[in-house]
């Protein structure tokens, strides 16, 4: 019996044996080794750029677009606009620049307010009190700082001349105050005293607009009311509109508006934003933006 029974398990063993699958490739293909550190499988997407190529060893990350100024326009690819702040009758006032794009956006900042206007700019009434370019001997911690502003004695001319840089290059989300030589980082809200009551971020000095035209800024005026009309190349009054800045008697708010227009062609025109006087009812703080009207 004891030989019967080894001899049947015997028999089963060998059929099981000549009848089992073969297991290579039942489970699927055998694992790859994986990835050398650091090293990511190809992908379809395009090869990046010299300037957005990842460093070596490191895992590409999908490129995000950071806004180099605050202006609302878009920079044509290659490109970057910044924003310029001059002198306007005694007070500070912004501009736009676009330009080939550079890595020292602040450097090329600085050097274009050194520069001066335009001429369509100069006519419109800006200036700039900065001899030359200041230096940007770092920026760290939110703070640039540049070489001390030449003065004549004139503190007003000195103050003037220090916010055109401030204003300049707090646009960049890098700075937030600027050091002049050895003295205190300073930034926009010890400048606000030379700001105008109204000031008109867009449309900028000789930009090329369309109707309706969006007109934006920051005002500190009577209620909070800012008006804006569209005059022709003749003078005359094409379109009207008025808005309600977020603050205003007494303290500086935000204001946008859109203001629609008709002209038969284009021409040159300007955009003006002003304070209706409480008094009589004239207009007031007038600030006027020469633009080319799209017919």
């Amino acid at each position: 019996m004891r030989r019967r029974t080894v001899a049947v398990v015997a028999a089963v063993a060998l059929l099981a044996g000549g009848c089992a699958t073969d297991r290579s490739g039942a489970l699927g293909p055998a694992p790859t080794a994986p990835p050398p550190t650091g090293a990511v499988a190809p992908t379809p997407s395009p090869t990046p750029s010299p300037t957005t190529a990842a460093p070596s060893g490191a895992v590409p990350r999908p490129s995000v677009s950071v806004p180099a100024t605050t202006a609302p326009a878009a920079s044509r690819p290659g490109t970057v606009t910044i924003e310029l702040w001059y002198v306007r009758d005694g007070h500070i006032a912004p501009t736009r620049r676009t330009r080939p794009a550079t890595v020292a956006t602040s450097g090329l900042a600085l050097a274009e307010l050194a520069a001066g206007p335009t001429a369509v700019e100069a006519d419109a009434g800006l200036a700039t009190l900065l001899p030359a370019a200041l230096g940007i001997t770092r920026i760290a911690d939110g703070v640039a700082v540049v070489g001390a502003v030449p003065g004549d004695g004139d503190d007003r001319v000195r103050r003037l001349t220090e916010a055109q840089v401030v204003y300049t290059l707090t646009q960049f989300p890098t700075v937030r105050r600027v050091r002049f030589g050895a003295g205190p980082p300073i930034g926009r809200p010890e400048y606000a005293d030379l700001l105008p009551p109204i000031v008109v971020t867009a449309p900028t000095i000789g930009q090329r607009v369309t109707t309706p035209v969006v007109v934006t800024g920051t005002a500190d005026v009577f209620e909070a009311t800012v008006s804006v009309r569209v005059l022709d190349a003749a003078g005359r009054e094409v379109g009207t509109a008025f808005t309600t800045a977020t603050c205003g008697t007494g303290c500086r708010g935000a204001f946008r508006v859109t203001v629609g227009y008709r002209v038969g062609r284009d021409q040159v025109g300007t955009v003006e934003a002003y304070e209706v006087s409480p008094a009589d009812g004239s207009r007031t703080k007038v600030v006027a933006v020469p633009v080319l009207l799209v017919g």
